[in-house]
């Protein structure tokens, strides 16, 4: 290990990837945030010594390889669960992926460089370009959050440690904090022998993650509507196998029937919760199943499970239907009420690409490259986010699946809900891909100031109250159900008002402040 170590100081490209890798551990399932603070620290000390913008650039670039790499392998079992494309070439896309995304720190290493002349200059001026850098990684080519760096500071269900400081920074900003607190143990482990007071430093981070948080979040208004959230647990290999349809069906109706008797209560399915077609008017030929061959007698057998007095969230597909022929399916979620009518509906804005996509379609299927899930149609997006009223239920926003991610898309401008329902089907990722979901989905409770509740195939379905804390959870390939009461949402944070404008103000006054102290070093 030792003359590895040796080895990869003598290669600076080499240890930067390995520094990479170490703080992807710093994510779920591993949850080790010291090491992302180390490997960032690591980066910055290869950067202080970089002798020219070209190989500042290489070291970020080198550090975000093995930073996505390992933090995203769970996109490879992804390939397992298809037949279109050999399973091997998971790994391909993980690879081709990171070399995509590493883009962003290299870009940052490099602005950052330009301001070396003092430690305190390139820690601010990096804060600031990696705040940037993760911005513009949540929005290009559709944009891929995952993972920003100021994720690692959650602690525990129960801890939200330093990202408790989203509702004023934003997660972009949070992850900027990050990199300054990575920046004080550069300094605290660099110089320390110079000055022994410096190792003081290396307290800042523990005491902003173990800080108390408030005991209880402020209630607005009157309990929560009592819910009951459904995790079927449907292997991913059958979940869209027709001929389990009813089976699969079956397994969430007998875990709804825990409903308080004489009660009603918010049902919560995952997506993909209900496998037939519930809109009116498509070509008969589109109701395929024994048991869905009239829409409305399937809607009133959904209304039979959750009672009259219910109400049902679940994942549906929806087609659009040109010249009696399906062009489009929509990812939808759709809201039942007892008596098998549809209250309203939300069609996912956010789509997946090459999961319900393929961009560059005529350029890329000649070449075999194809979605994922089945199906020779591709999905629509949606408007984009949107809040159902649902009365007694109150005003839910919509997420479905991996729309969670993206911080500041989560919630209708003007239309605040009461709380975040994101069903999901997390069957595809493995070990690594569910809980690191569920992150982001403690982020957005965080930021937003509002609960999330988590409705999952597979798990981890959770509870998340509005200062991201999970008050319940199933663990992954589980069936249970969740039930009590929603919980309350917060005031609109500064965050809710702002949106990522607060994280970009933030960014740019760290690179604003890296300016003055490179000049004061220089003068």
């Amino acid at each position: 290990m030792k003359r590895a170590l040796q080895m990869a100081a003598a290669r600076p490209r080499l240890l930067a990837l390995l520094l990479g890798a170490i703080a992807a551990l710093g994510f779920e399932p591993l949850s080790q945030w010291p090491l992302a603070l180390l490997g960032v620290a690591g980066l910055l000390a290869l950067l202080a010594r970089a002798g020219s913008r070209k190989q500042a650039l290489m070291l970020g670039w080198s550090f975000g390889l093995g930073h996505f790499a390992l933090g995203l392998n769970w996109i490879a079992t992804a390939f397992s669960y298809q037949s279109a494309l050999p399973a091997w070439l998971g790994w391909i896309a993980v690879l081709g992926l990171s070399l995509y995304l590493a883009v962003w720190p290299a870009l940052a290493a490099m602005a950052a460089w330009h301001l070396r002349r003092a430690p305190a200059a390139l820690i601010l001026a990096f804060a600031g370009a990696w705040t940037f850098g993760e911005w513009l990684r949540g929005w290009v080519f559709t944009g891929f959050p995952w993972n920003p760096l100021g994720q690692a500071l959650l602690v525990s269900y129960g801890q939200p440690g330093a990202a408790r400081l989203a509702p004023w920074l934003g997660t972009y900003a949070l992850s900027g904090l990050t990199v300054i607190l990575s920046g004080l143990w550069w300094i605290a482990l660099g110089r320390f022998r110079q000055d022994r007071r410096l190792l003081a430093l290396l307290a800042v981070p523990v005491v902003l993650q173990y800080w108390p948080a408030p005991s209880a979040p402020v209630k607005a208004g009157g309990p929560g509507a009592p819910f009951l959230l459904v995790q079927p647990n449907i292997a991913q290999d059958v979940l869209n196998d027709p001929e389990m349809y009813e089976a699969n069906f079956q397994r969430a109706a007998q875990l709804s029937h825990q409903l308080v008797p004489g009660q009603g209560q918010l049902v919560m399915w995952p997506e993909s919760g209900v496998p037939w077609y519930l809109a009116d008017g498509y070509p008969e030929g589109y109701y395929f199943d024994t048991y869905a061959a009239d829409p409305k007698l399937a809607r009133e057998r959904i209304g039979r499970v959750i009672g009259s007095e219910s109400l049902l969230l679940t994942g549906t597909v929806d087609l659009e239907i040109q010249s009696g022929k399906a062009v489009g399916a929509r990812n939808a979620i759709t809201a039942i009420d007892g008596r098998g009518a549809i209250r309203g509906s939300y069609d996912k804005a956010h789509l997946v690409p090459y999961g319900e996509y393929v961009p560059m379609r005529g350029l890329l299927e000649p070449l075999g490259i194809a979605r994922f899930v089945p199906g020779d149609i591709e999905f629509w997006p949606g408007p984009g986010p949107r809040t159902l009223n649902l009365g007694k239920w109150g005003k839910a926003g919509m997420l479905v699946c991996y729309e969670v991610i993206f911080p500041g898309e989560v919630t209708q401008a003007g239309h605040r809900p009461d709380y975040l329902f994101n069903p999901s089907n997390d069957g595809w990722y493995g070990s690594w891909g569910p809980p690191q979901f569920l992150s982001h989905a403690r982020m957005r409770a965080i930021e937003e100031g509002l609960p999330v509740l988590r409705a999952t195939t597979t798990g981890i379905s959770a509870v998340i109250d509005a200062r991201g804390r999970v008050l319940q959870s199933l663990p992954s390939h589980v069936a249970g159900v969740l039930a009590g009461r929603i919980p309350p949402p917060l005031e609109p944070t500064l965050f809710a008002r702002f949106g990522n404008l607060l994280s970009l103000g933030w960014g740019a006054l760290a690179l604003l402040l890296s300016v003055v102290a490179s000049r004061r070093a220089r003068g």
